[in-house]
């Protein structure tokens, strides 16, 4: 059994992004490549879209899974755009099974963000901008507001890491690449929610003052001054990966 969906905006792209037979022989730029999927980068009519390809979903027992890599991808992402989180769009998707419901082979395929750099490479390459204090405060609210609404939601990223963040000319932040996350509750929501925001922080402490990562956590509790389960929830963060790093 096999499905496909392409945008309704990109039905002119039905030669190439027309079926998932098409899409697996498409050939491009090769960005990434493992055991499960591969990405690679095409362009059409002067716009370049990013393909993703899985043809495993992992260890055997994975194949049976009801929601298999590629359809978490596609979901969390179209959540991100149905809360008004800033986002690569997602123009086609669809996945086939074999029998008795084994994950066969699946792809997504997104529209490139313009002119867009992740976090991860300005703190890898020193970038000015991390030292301008009025550039870190307005993309770091946008983060915080964010990283506020996916877990008002109850939802985690699960890899919310500066690499997956997006920043672009016009100082606007976006989340991508969010497979392995998903929606949590209780006492394992609030353990996740702690993980995300100490990925975030894990290089945030290299990278960002004191100040300012006191001003993050503020922006994304919505207060002025700490509480005392504040002060708890941030010790948690910062100990998280202690003796993993």
């Amino acid at each position: 059994m096999s499905s496909w969906r392409l945008h309704a905006d990109y039905q002119h792209l039905q030669g190439d992004f027309g079926s998932l037979e098409q899409v697996f022989a498409l050939e491009g730029e090769r960005i990434t490549r493992d055991s499960e999927s591969e990405l690679i980068r095409v362009e059409r009519d002067g716009v370049n879209y990013y393909v993703k390809r899985y043809r495993s979903n992992g260890t055997a027992w994975r194949a049976w899974l009801p929601r298999p890599r590629v359809m978490a991808e596609w979901q969390n992402l179209q959540h991100f755009s149905n809360w008004n989180i800033p986002t690569a769009e997602v123009i086609a998707y669809g996945m086939e099974r074999k029998s008795f419901g084994r994950f066969g082979r699946g792809a997504m395929i997104t529209r490139e963000l313009p002119g867009t750099e992740d976090l991860a490479m300005l703190a890898h390459q020193r970038d000015a901008r991390l030292q301008d204090a009025g550039w870190v405060k307005r993309i770091f609210r946008q983060i915080a507001d964010f990283t506020r609404v996916m877990h008002e939601h109850r939802f985690v990223h699960n890899d919310l890491k500066w690499r997956n963040i997006l920043v672009d000319g016009q100082e606007r932040a976006f989340l991508i690449d969010c497979p392995t996350g998903g929606f949590w509750w209780g006492p394992l929501l609030h353990y996740r929610i702690i993980k995300d925001l100490a990925c975030l922080d894990k290089v945030g402490k290299y990278q960002l003052s004191r100040s300012q990562r006191l001003r993050f956590y503020l922006h994304y509790v919505q207060r002025q001054q700490l509480t005392p389960a504040d002060k708890k929830r941030i010790a948690k963060i910062v100990h998280f990966f202690a003796g993993r790093e």
